[in-house]
């Protein structure tokens, strides 16, 4: 009973961390739009039906032409995968991962509520990660329940 435990985190650990690999890695595949490039793709969704596209496009896109903020959530997401991924390390990786999979799955619940698809997906990825950091409670406890002296 203990080893199918031990492998489920095992298993967990590595789905979660690979995908932050490969969305760290995807976030660096495709150049950054210029901002006429994104003002003509906004453009494309000016009209109130496509409101949410727009959200989606302009939110993204503003990420990109911060100049850092998409590059450093993609060395985050590719550097906390790989620490989840190495056996050592992995709780470490799962508490930094925790506000980046948190934005990612209110990014998808607040811009694509209609994506059930997605929402599940990004849900049980949050949820593992959760899961994780709750398996580790030992490590951690001391920090928020205090003994008075």
């Amino acid at each position: 009973m203990k080893l199918s435990i031990s492998v489920f985190y095992i298993l967990v650990r590595l789905i979660l961390g690979g995908f932050m690999v490969y969305g760290g890695i995807h976030k660096f595949e495709k150049t950054i739009p210029s901002p006429i490039k994104v003002l003509e793709t906004a453009n494309k969704f000016s009209s109130p039906e496509k409101e949410s596209t727009l959200q989606k496009v302009l939110y993204i896109s503003g990420s990109k032409q911060t100049g850092y903020f998409w590059q450093v959530l993609g060395i985050c997401e590719l550097l906390f995968g790989l620490l989840l991924i190495i056996q050592g390390s992995g709780f470490i990786g799962a508490l930094f991962l925790l506000p980046i999979t948190l934005h990612i799955f209110l990014f998808h619940l607040f811009l694509e509520p209609n994506d059930i698809g997605e929402l599940i997906q990004t849900g049980v990825l949050f949820t593992i990660n959760i899961i994780l950091i709750l398996n580790e409670k030992e490590r951690w406890k001391h920090l928020l329940w205090i003994k008075p002296i």
